[in-house]
């Protein structure tokens, strides 16, 4: 069986030049390569105790149904602004032009519950910095955030001191 990173597919200037784009499609598009990324995650969660997975629109849901599947416990959502239909609260962050904003369901997560917050990607950690905000402004615990890819150089951890974050595949650049 290959390693996970050899189904990650590199694109080279995307998409500006100088950046090599991490692409996860080719790793769904292949059923050794998906089975293989969402066992990698799910073994980087280990026996780390928790009630609910949260992630990210979109592929966040990707690999976190799954895991939330195999470990018996709830899946929440969070969504781009305007895509829930029932009450929600809100964070706005900062991307590289501009800001974005995230939402989830005002009653997804119960005061104590423990959260673990799965995706794709950490790139500047803002998208998952907003994430923990909400979590922890419903009363959650961020108790591990764990991503497929990680892009060291755009220092993204940096957003997460305090919390356990880990990743299975660490590109050293952007």
């Amino acid at each position: 069986m290959k390693k996970i990173e050899e189904y990650v597919r590199n694109i080279p200037d995307f998409p500006e030049e100088g950046i090599i784009f991490r692409d996860v499609t080719s790793v769904l598009q292949d059923a050794e390569g998906l089975h293989l990324a969402i066992d990698s995650i799910q073994d980087l969660i280990g026996d780390t105790v928790c009630d609910v997975i949260v992630g990210p629109e979109s592929r966040g849901f990707i690999f976190g149904v799954p895991i939330a599947y195999n470990l018996k416990k709830a899946f929440v959502p969070v969504r781009k602004k305007g895509k829930l239909p029932c009450e929600t609260i809100e964070k706005e962050y900062a991307l590289e032009y501009g800001t974005a904003t995230v939402e989830m369901h005002r009653d997804s997560i119960k005061p104590g519950q423990k959260v673990i917050i799965v995706d794709d990607l950490m790139a500047t950690g803002g998208t998952i910095e907003a994430i923990v905000s909400l979590i922890e402004e419903l009363g959650g615990k961020v108790v591990k955030i764990v991503f497929l890819m990680e892009l060291e150089g755009l220092k993204g951890r940096n957003k997460l001191n305090g919390y356990d974050v880990e990743s299975v595949i660490h590109y050293s650049g952007k």
